[in-house]
């Protein structure tokens, strides 16, 4: 079987590698590949032997309506498989969404309600099959079974599992034991999660590590079934731009894989150099050239993240505008110019200066949160007001968005 790989496992059909897999171990080889956790590695390799395609699974919440590249890597390793000649089914969670998944939670979800889901999953599916091949994708929404089921068959889906299971979870003991609470509705999480797993009859279960807990109860389920357990295999979680914590919106530390090209090549180049090397791993797939200078990495790196989510001619013009702005070496920076009208509400003069300046569109909310934490300032001098407006002349001053963005009001 050939097959160009793309994306994080290989080059995509403008690069360069071409891959023959012949054998079930050929095939293992590969999908160790940038995977944290395999349960277990003799099991796949077993199904793989049987020389029938598997049904390789991911359970998605559109709780939000973008992808980031934290959700990339998940999404890469399941076109591996496709890549591979498996079945890639995508579990859209039009039901789950709505409880809300506890995991690493230390507080309960807000409630989503089923309009916004579906809202959310429209705009989800299309990024995701920047990356999925669309026709090659079985995609389900676990709402087809769950929502038809009786309370009767509700009770005997939990009659499955045990109280102790449940309380085997990191996130659920540590609220018990910090008297934060844990409501009932986010127990049956992970039993739904596991019954996904038995309705599409999957052979391999893909997530992050911290899944794995919610992966083993659909092997759990899928055993009561009479059914050949599924494989947990779990994908490291990406770090955001600042290094430290997971990559998030609610951080702002993401890079969203319909980001502007600038916008996008700007966030990459943020990064610190130590990030740098765990990206080119987990979003390439193959580790940088240790003979190139740090920068010059960098701005590889950025560069080949924007022709894989946009253009190559997108990442070639996304550097060449880096450089132009910010690579002078003389510390002479051209800012965008944005032209504000009569408008000098304080949060739309920053929408519009997002837009316009730096082709990025910014929530109210989280304008009003960069205002808060003082990072809007107009020529040094900071806001902490949302509320507030422009003060008056402004034509000519610079207006500081956030630590990496700045406009020059005309």
């Amino acid at each position: 079987m050939t097959g160009v790989f793309r994306g994080m496992f290989a080059a995509d059909p403008t690069g360069h590698t071409l891959i023959k897999m012949t054998s079930p171990e050929e095939q293992l080889e590969t999908l160790e590949l940038g995977s944290a956790k395999i349960f277990s590695r003799e099991e796949l390799l077993e199904k793989l032997r049987t020389g029938k395609p598997l049904r390789a699974k991911l359970g998605v919440d559109p709780t939000a309506p973008d992808i980031h590249l934290g959700h990339t890597v998940v999404l890469e390793k399941l076109r591996q498989f496709q890549v591979l000649g498996h079945q890639a089914v995508l579990i859209i969670g039009d039901f789950t969404a709505t409880v809300g998944d506890p995991t690493g939670r230390s507080s309960t979800r807000p409630p989503l309600t089923r309009e916004e889901v579906l809202g959310n999953a429209e705009t989800y599916t299309d990024q995701a099959f920047k990356i999925l091949d669309r026709e090659n994708t079985e995609v389900v929404y676990n709402g087809e079974w769950f929502r038809g089921m009786t309370y009767e068959e509700v009770l005997k889906l939990n009659a499955r599992v045990t109280m102790q299971q449940m309380l085997q979870r990191e996130d659920f003991r540590n609220r018990i034991e910090g008297n934060k609470e844990v409501r009932l509705h986010e127990i049956q999480y992970p039993v739904m999660q596991g019954w996904d797993s038995v309705e599409v009859r999957a052979d391999v279960e893909l997530g992050g590590t911290d899944q794995l807990f919610n992966i083993l109860v659909g092997r759990d389920m899928q055993k009561s079934q009479g059914m050949s357990p599924q494989v947990a295999m779990c994908l490291p979680i990406l770090e955001g731009t600042d290094g430290v914590r997971k990559m998030s919106k609610s951080y702002d530390n993401y890079i969203g894989v319909d980001e502007a090209p600038a916008e996008m090549f700007g966030k990459a180049m943020s990064i610190s150099d130590d990030l740098m090397d765990r990206w080119y791993t987990l979003l390439l797939g193959a580790g940088r050239d240790m003979q190139l200078h740090p920068m010059e990495a960098k701005k590889q790196l950025a560069e080949k993240l924007v022709s894989r989510y946009h253009d190559d001619a997108s990442g070639v013009s996304a550097r060449a505008d880096f450089e132009a702005k910010f690579a002078r070496g003389d510390g002479d920076v051209q800012w965008p110019e944005v032209e504000l009208g009569d408008e000098r509400r304080l949060i739309t003069s920053v929408a519009i200066a997002y837009r316009d300046g730096h082709g990025s569109e910014r929530s109210n909310s989280d304008i009003r949160r960069l205002i808060q934490q003082g990072g809007v300032q107009l020529d040094g001098e900071k806001f902490s007001d949302p509320s507030a407006d422009l003060p008056g002349e402004i034509s000519g001053k610079l207006l500081r968005l956030d630590k990496k963005r700045s406009v020059r009001l005309l």
